[in-house]
């Protein structure tokens, strides 16, 4: 069984999309840094290639996505399959606990799961992940309340945020 991949625009970039088993393993940033690094751990991961096509769960993330940037979706309901370190998923599960319109910083993640000494450990799982804005990355800032590193990009992350919160950006511009 191959991972069924397909590229997609948005408003803020594009994204490939990938599923495999019936559940959405990759929505990640086409042109970030660490692309064949991500892949290389997704097909090592599943014992996959990537194959370009489309299926069911692909489609309903297109869907979901475009109501999510239309500002009528708060909450994504895929079958997620993340592959990483035992580590990292604890962190990914954690991003998703992160209310929509909400963020947090990379110390209070820390604290989330138990040990806030580990921000360097918890910065690099959450700049691993393959499932972007499903799993949302994009809500960790610095301690200071500043923008700090996305695979998107910086100007991704802050649409990203003023979509889900538009008094974020009045709150910047104060600043």
């Amino acid at each position: 069984m191959n991972v069924i991949t397909k590229n997609i625009k948005t408003p803020v970039g594009e994204l490939i999309l990938g599923s495999f088993d019936e559940k959405l393993c990759l929505a990640d940033w086409r042109y970030r840094k660490m692309r064949t690094t991500i892949d290389r751990r997704i097909q090592t991961g599943l014992n996959s290639k990537y194959e370009t096509g489309t299926s069911s769960i692909i489609e309903e993330a297109e869907t979901q996505l475009a109501e999510y940037f239309s500002g009528n979706k708060i909450r994504f309901t895929l079958p997620l399959l993340c592959i990483g370190t035992d580590f990292q998923k604890k962190v990914w599960a954690a991003l998703i606990q992160i209310p929509y319109g909400e963020t947090e910083t990379y110390l209070g993640l820390s604290k989330r799961l138990g040990n806030q000494k580990a921000i360097r450990a918890v910065a690099a799982a959450n700049g691993a992940i393959a499932i972007s804005i499903l799993v949302p990355c994009h809500r960790i800032i610095g301690s200071d309340g500043r923008l700090v590193g996305y695979a998107g990009g910086l100007p991704a992350k802050e649409k990203l945020l003023t979509l889900e919160n538009p008094a974020r950006t009045l709150q910047m511009k104060l600043f």
